[in-house]
């Protein structure tokens, strides 16, 4: 299959790092959200971080300018018909995702393949809403996407084989390492991983420990590059409360409940870095 341009669905964090990687792999993108706002942070997203690469050495200032002029933007979803491959990386809300995977199955071409970032969602499920179940499939960039090499390709019931050799191979051709996951609540990284966040926040709740020694400990004992409290603020308390919802909602196993102080600090609008306060207070 030849692929040329990239639909990207959503100019967040996680939707203008995947732009980010897609632009500097050679790729045309075409970057997409409901507000021009939106889309004007994420671009602003795509600058920082490419600075950032040059001031790592990973790019040249001629690259990072030939991949911003690959990005073009628009708040129309119909633009994306002109996509040879999808990416959508929207909030982990199912009834959005629906919403979205039935729209771009009437708008995009018959051969192209529908991939979703979700941390949590059954591909399944949200192939249903569409067509082409066999060209729907999960491709769970890690975030930064730019820095991250690991991506989960997760197959739904019905993706077909071609769908998951194409998205392989994609992956590899941006410089990405795959590994398979079955279409399991959590696939492979959040199964294992917001479980260990939730438990360190019960941790906190039940006085267990301060968040600096729960951090201290776990980075110590465990040798993690970061604290798993550290690590919820950097992900935002709202995604890791929204993934663990699913993965309870999926498996029932009250060991997947999310803990009430988790839930809490939400409901506060404590989200972890984005707001300044999560487990942690930070400066903008």
């Amino acid at each position: 299959m030849d692929i040329k341009t990239i639909g990207i669905i959503g100019a967040g964090r996680m939707g203008s790092g995947i732009a980010q990687v897609m632009a500097t792999s050679g790729f045309e993108v075409i970057l997409t959200d409901v507000k021009d706002e939106f889309i004007e942070r994420g671009i602003d997203n795509i600058k920082k971080g490419l600075a950032k690469a040059i001031e790592k050495g990973k790019i040249t200032p001629e690259e990072k300018e030939k991949a911003i002029t690959k990005i073009r933007t628009t708040t129309r979803l119909e633009d994306m018909a002109e996509a040879d491959f999808i990416v959508e990386a929207v909030s982990e809300i199912e009834e959005l995702k629906f919403d979205i995977f039935k729209r771009l199955d009437e708008i995009c071409r018959k051969e192209v393949i529908l991939s979703t970032n979700t941390s949590s969602i059954p591909i399944s499920k949200i192939a249903s809403v569409t067509n082409r179940q066999d060209k729907v499939i999960g491709m769970h960039f890690m975030n930064p996407a730019p820095v991250m090499e690991l991506v989960e390709v997760i197959r739904g019931i019905n993706t077909s084989d071609e769908t998951f050799v194409i998205v392989k191979n994609l992956t590899e051709k941006i410089g990405k390492i795959p590994v398979e996951s079955k279409d399991s609540p959590g696939f492979i990284v959040n199964r294992v991983l917001m479980p260990m966040i939730n438990e360190a926040v019960f941790a906190l709740m039940e006085g267990v420990a301060s968040a600096e020694d729960i951090d201290k400990a776990m980075t110590l004992g465990a040798n993690l590059p970061m604290g798993p409290l550290a690590m919820s603020d950097l992900i935002g308390l709202d995604i890791v409360l929204s993934i663990m919802e699913s993965i309870y909602k999926e498996t029932k196993n009250p060991k997947h409940i999310p803990c009430p102080l988790l839930k809490r600090y939400v409901d506060e609008g404590y989200l972890g870095k984005k707001t300044g306060r999560g487990f942690y207070k930070y400066e903008f």
